[in-house]
């Protein structure tokens, strides 16, 4: 059922409402960051399509053999390159398939695999339901034959294209599909997911988790709590030495351990907690509501750095953050990006 599913309510009733009124589209888009149940609501729906004996008409329920079999579903990666590019990837029920990116692209052959598998009818349930995992990671020819089957999509067949990026979808994807957008989760919400799921876990952790999630309850499960408090230990330091202990010492050896090789695969997420404290900063600088703080269990340390440090500079600091994160994209010296950063911070000539 879908009320087993956290947050994003406007979503359960948007799905709900198109299932009781027998008008869902053929093919829709979920849209929202990543971790935040996009594809768990897809399962979810299929299960609602098949279900035996549906709740009300409309939603699944959760013990007949078709949900238990879609709930049982775990969509295994491929195993070797010749199975990975060539093929969809089945559920425990025929009736559900899944195509998702192998090297960071989805190829044509799955495509046209589900192209010709939408047009069959249900084997054994009332629909077809097929998920594309990543759309956007859909090359131009892979784009082209799902395009074919959203020209004449089949009556009892569903498609629904989960992405974080749907501007890097063609437009005429997006044109024939109706877009279902998800919100990130509230931090209570994933809290309580957490302790409830993990007995082990202590109420701490899971406050932390949730703080650390950023609304996505993938990422609140994953994260390696230990690596994520030094990190932004590190990064809290870089705010003191901006804005209490004017310690250019400290800005140098945090320039120098950003850059470190052995740390490449840190350097955006530290960027990233960088900025998050930085704003909450920013809103203690200027005021705003204690829920607009994401690291909540820094909250007085954070509001006594405000004190020191005026709203625009803050701002300013955000701005130059954000200005190199674009920019990673592009095959750019990070250590020569990283130094630039750090002289524009802290207005001087050089480190």
């Amino acid at each position: 059922m879908f009320s087993r599913l956290i947050g994003n309510d406007r979503v359960k009733q948007s799905l709900r409402s198109m299932l009781l009124s027998k008008r869902l589209p053929g093919a829709l888009l979920f849209v929202g960051a990543e971790g935040v149940g996009k594809k768990l609501f897809a399962i979810e729906l299929a299960k609602s399509l098949n279900c035996k004996t549906p709740i009300d008409g409309v939603e699944a329920c959760d013990v007949c053999s078709v949900c238990k079999r879609i709930d049982h579903s775990t969509f295994p990666w491929h195993k070797t390159v010749d199975e990975n590019k060539e093929r969809m990837i089945w559920s425990n029920h025929t009736d559900l398939g899944l195509v998702r990116p192998y090297n960071r692209v989805i190829r044509i052959d799955p495509m046209r695999q589900l192209d010709r598998e939408a047009n069959f009818r249900p084997f054994e349930g009332n629909a077809r339901v097929f998920i594309i995992e990543d759309a956007d990671k859909m090359n131009k020819f892979s784009s082209s034959a799902l395009l074919k089957t959203l020209e004449e999509p089949p009556s009892t067949s569903f498609l629904v294209l989960i992405t974080s990026r749907p501007s890097s979808l063609l437009p005429t994807i997006r044109s024939r599909c109706q877009a279902i957008r998800f919100v990130p989760l509230g931090k209570s919400e994933i809290e309580n997911y957490l302790l409830k799921q993990d007995q082990k876990i202590s109420e701490g952790d899971a406050h932390v988790r949730a703080l650390a999630s950023n609304g996505s309850l993938g990422r609140a499960v994953s994260i390696n709590l230990s690596d994520y408090l030094e990190q932004r230990k590190a990064m809290l330091e870089i705010v003191d030495a901006l804005t209490t202990s004017k310690d250019r010492t400290v800005l140098l050896r945090a320039a120098e351990e950003l850059c470190d090789a052995k740390r490449k695969d840190e350097y955006e997420p530290r960027l990233s907690l960088l900025e998050s404290l930085l704003r909450d900063v920013w809103a203690a600088s200027v005021g705003a509501s204690g829920d607009r703080v994401a690291n909540d269990d820094l909250r007085e340390h954070l509001i006594n750095v405000a004190r020191q440090v005026e709203s625009h500079q803050v701002a300013r600091w955000i701005s130059d953050i954000e200005r190199l994160r674009r920019t990673l994209d592009v095959n750019i010296n990070r250590k020569v990006a990283t130094d630039a950063l750090f002289l524009s911070m802290t207005g001087e000539q050089s480190l």
